[in-house]
Order: C-alpha cells, then structure tokens, then sequence
C-alpha cells in the first residue's frame, strides 16, 4: 500500500506552526494574531487548511503565552471546523523544536507513527493564502516515500555578502528554489529525525526538510504557488490587505424589525436599558434596533433570519438578551472571511426619544459590530402619526449592513 492509498482512506493529520512571535512583522501582536481583512491571520490559515475535507486532525503549536489570543481565533471558526482540532500544545524555542512537540503530540492522539504509511503535512500559520490547488498537489506527492516540499524557482539574482557587507560570489539560480509550506512526510520517519536531532542537540534547523535532509532522507519537490505568501515584514500585511481586499465584493444586508407595547417600565434599545412607561412584548429582550441589525447581517450572507436561528419556541432564548443574535451574525460573516464595513439603523417610534442614549447606544453597537462609531449610521424618525407606530401602540427598526465578501 502506498501513502497515496493510505490518505485517500482516512484523514491527513496537520501540524500548524503557530508559535514564533514574529517580531520582523513590527510592533503588537504575534503575526498570526494580527488582522488581515478584519481577521486574524490564523483564522485565514484555519479556514484555508480545513477547507480540504482530507485535512484532520489538525495539531495547532502555539506559544504558552497566547492561549487566550489562540481560544479567541478558535471561537471564530464554525462547529464542524473546530471538531478537527486537537487541543493545542505549547512550542519550543525554535521553530524545530515546536514542530517536534506538535508531531509528539500527534503521536499520542492520533497514533499516526503507528502507521507505516502515514503521511504528515506541516504548515506555517503565517501562510493564510495555501489555495485548495497547492494543497490537492502536497496530497498527491503523500505518494512519495518520505518526504515532498513545495518550491518556488529563484527569479531574483542572488549574491553571497561576507561579514564586511561586500559581494563574496554570485549563486547560480537555476539550481535554486524558494521553499514553502505545506510539507508532506511520512509520519514516522519525520518524527524519527525530530528526535535523532533533538538527541544530537540541533536546534536550529529552519525546516523540516532540513530535518529531514540531516537524517539522510532524499526530498523531492513540487510546484508551489507565487500566491502562498509567508507573513513576515510589515511590508507583507500592506501586500496582504490589499490583496483579500481586492479579492472581495461588497454585499448588503436589509433587516426589520416591530415590537408591539405593552404593559412595563422600560424598553431595550441598541444594547441599552431605557426607562419607559411601558415595555415591549417579545420572546427575548424584544430590542428592534439589534434584532434589525442581526437579521441585516444574516441577509448580506444570505443564511436566514433571527427566528430560522433563534426560533421563539426554543424555550432557551426567553428573555435573551439580544447582543447574543448580533455577536452570532458577526461571527457567521467572520466565519466566511468576510468583513462588516458599515451599517445604517433608523429607529421609528413617537417615544422614546433616542437623542438623550444616542452615544451609549453607538458604543454597544461599535462593540458588537467591531467598528468605529464613525462606520454606524443612527437615526430615529416618527411616522407623523400614522400607522401602528404614529398611534403609540409599538415601534419598528430597519438595518442596513455592507459587507465584504470573497469572491
């Protein structure tokens, strides 16, 4: 059986590299944590692995200090996706080292090196641009023996440069090549040359194909992708911005919303509590700005309403409070790496007035939408007495939210 015919049965296990601090990217988070479009690069990387249904388990390795920052990514990705995800464990101070805790831990969970045939992919969180093509093209060379690396042929002409800053030599570049990731391998002879250079006290080999390499194991290459950019300066998040940028359309979302009257003293509006003689009758905290607002962004992906949802008969949203329905839809356009870039509200009452709770009312939306108050429209009208509305009985909202969508 080849490795080829093995993987086609059953998953292929990932190790993500997730732990460098990534400090040639600039000052503030870890690169991989930093936003891209609106999301941090490591969703980007998560959606673009596991959108190959083949891929799983996937073991992320991330740096001790980042679990919140990691548990926050994680949340962003939706159900079926994290169910492909071992718990993440801790990296080494290299880069070497953090792969081998990561294979390590494969190993106990997924019994991979158990496996003769098993193949291992490794990838670098820091690449959120693997395409579903390169990643079909590293499946296709678990075919070999051992070991398969992507490559890209050196356009640029290279020079050597002694310690002094002067031009030592010039390489020969058709015989050079720009390595990238994902890395294919057989599991077990992978994590057999992590250990036998863990044991000789090499620490700082920059890939596993160096690993590899040094244990005596021949690699073989395959074509990589220009696209699969690793993010390393703060010139590649300035290329990597306008690039998801120009890959996205914009979309548009309408929401509605009414609440009939009834007997109270207060009603929800936009996230805030406001004292009224009377209340609003509804399921949850009956809030039409946020209900509005949720079913705007469930329309720009086209995936339902808040009752498809959050059906009223469902005894566990009695009373909910509604920035539960909105933080959902901001996830879903998250979830699909979209971006929400604005949204417009108009509140139409005779009371209460919305002037006097306008601010607070635009910080819980800033909050909830992630965007600055100067990205949200707000405003409140009167239906000059006409209608349900002009006669007192109830107030209504409509939403309307543009996102960017990839294509």
């Amino acid at each position: 059986m080849t490795m080829h015919e093995h993987h086609s049965q059953t998953s292929v296990p990932l190790v993500l590299v997730a732990a460098g601090r990534g400090h040639r990217a600039g000052e503030g988070l870890p690169k991989q944590y930093r936003l891209l479009a609106g999301v941090p690069v490591l969703v980007h990387t998560l959606n673009a692995v596991l959108s190959d249904a083949r891929i799983g388990p996937v073991q992320c390795v991330i740096h001790p200090d980042d679990l919140t920052l990691y548990q926050a990514c994680i949340d962003q990705l939706d159900h079926a996706a994290q169910t492909r995800l071992l718990p993440a464990v801790p990296g080494g101070q290299t880069r070497q080292e953090s792969v081998k805790a990561g294979l390590e831990a494969l190993c106990l969970t997924a019994g991979a090196e158990h496996r003769p045939f098993a193949p291992v992919l490794i990838h670098d969180a820091a690449r959120p641009f693997v395409s579903a093509d390169l990643l079909e093209r590293a499946m296709t060379m678990a075919a070999h023996p051992v070991a398969a690396i992507p490559a890209l042929a050196v356009t640029d002409t290279l020079k050597w440069v002694d310690e002094d800053g002067r031009v030592g030599g010039t390489a020969e570049r058709s015989r050079l090549r720009a390595v990238q990731t994902p890395q294919v391998f057989g599991f077990a002879p992978l994590l057999a040359a992590h250990r036998q250079a863990a044991l000789a006290g090499q620490n700082d080999l920059t890939d596993d194909a160096a690993v590899m390499e040094q244990a005596g194991h021949r690699v073989h290459f395959f074509a990589g992708d220009p696209d699969n950019i690793k993010l390393t300066l703060e010139q590649d998040f300035r290329m990597a911005e306008a690039k998801m940028q120009a890959a996205m359309i914009p979309v548009t979302g309408l929401g509605y919303d009414v609440h009939a009257f009834t007997t109270g003293d207060h009603v929800w509006l936009g996230g805030v509590k406001i004292a009224h003689d009377r209340g609003v009758r509804a399921h949850s905290d009956g809030d039409v700005i946020l209900h509005a607002l949720t079913d705007a962004l469930l329309g720009a992906l086209a995936d339902g309403d808040i009752g498809q949802h959050f059906p009223p008969s469902d005894e566990q949203w009695r009373g909910a409070s509604s920035d539960r329905f909105v933080q959902f839809a901001v996830d879903r356009i998250h979830q699909r790496g979209g971006r929400l870039v604005h949204v417009d509200i108009t509140l139409v009452c005779e009371t209460p007035r919305l002037g006097p709770h306008r601010t607070d009312i635009l910080g819980v939306l800033s909050r909830l939408c992630g965007l600055p108050t100067t990205k949200i429209g707000l405003k409140a009208t009167t239906s000059e007495k006409m209608g349900f509305a002009g006669r007192g009985e109830g107030l209504a909202a409509q939403a309307i939210a543009t996102v960017l969508l990839p294509e």
